[in-house]
């Protein structure tokens, strides 16, 4: 092979690699609502009202000991009207160790079901102290966290912390994950 056709298959491997992650540095504004649609995509660098972290103060933030970590990753519900016979698996999920896991509550919509459900998790997590920090968490580049995040400062917060990189940050930097279990 030429010299020069070694370059250009060596340039189009590295530009391969280098777009994707050139869009995850995309700039999004922070909306003033929820975000409906497309949930996993591009996310602010912002959340007014919170504190925004990377994995390592998100770390940090687990060693001081005195934040709640919440996950919200959804979790799919058994399909309607499955052949009978069909042996159904709720599909596992990991989240980062001692987390919380609220599944379903970072849609834009909640339904009354989970906005309920979600009220009272947050209850639960806090004793009932708004001022108590929650860090709220999915996987990167995924809206339910920050909506999430948002929710829980409207609903009178004041110590919201997102952590956008979510459980794929943290499992980056090889700290400790777990199996989850929803919160009832």
């Amino acid at each position: 092979m030429q010299l020069n056709t070694i370059i250009a298959a060596l340039t189009a491997v590295v530009m391969l690699f280098t777009l994707p992650a050139l869009a995850d540095e995309e700039t999004v504004p922070e909306p003033d609502g929820y975000r409906h649609a497309k949930y996993r995509s591009p996310v602010p660098a912002t959340l007014k009202g919170g504190r925004v972290v990377d994995t390592e103060a998100a770390e940090a933030v687990m060693k001081a000991g005195k934040a709640v970590f919440v996950d919200v990753f959804p979790q799919a519900p058994k399909p309607p009207n499955l052949p009978k016979g069909t042996v159904w698996r709720t599909p596992k999920h990991t989240t980062i160790k001692g987390a919380v896991w609220l599944p379903n509550v970072g849609y834009g919509v909640l339904n009354p079901q989970f906005k309920t459900y979600f009220r009272a998790g947050l209850e639960e997590v806090s004793g009932g102290d708004k001022s108590k920090p929650l860090v709220f968490f999915c996987l990167r580049n995924c809206w339910m966290s920050w909506n999430a995040a948002k929710r829980a400062l409207e609903w009178g917060h004041t110590d919201v912390i997102w952590y956008p990189d979510g459980v794929d940050g943290w499992k980056e930097w090889n700290l400790e994950t777990e199996l989850a279990t929803p919160a009832k």
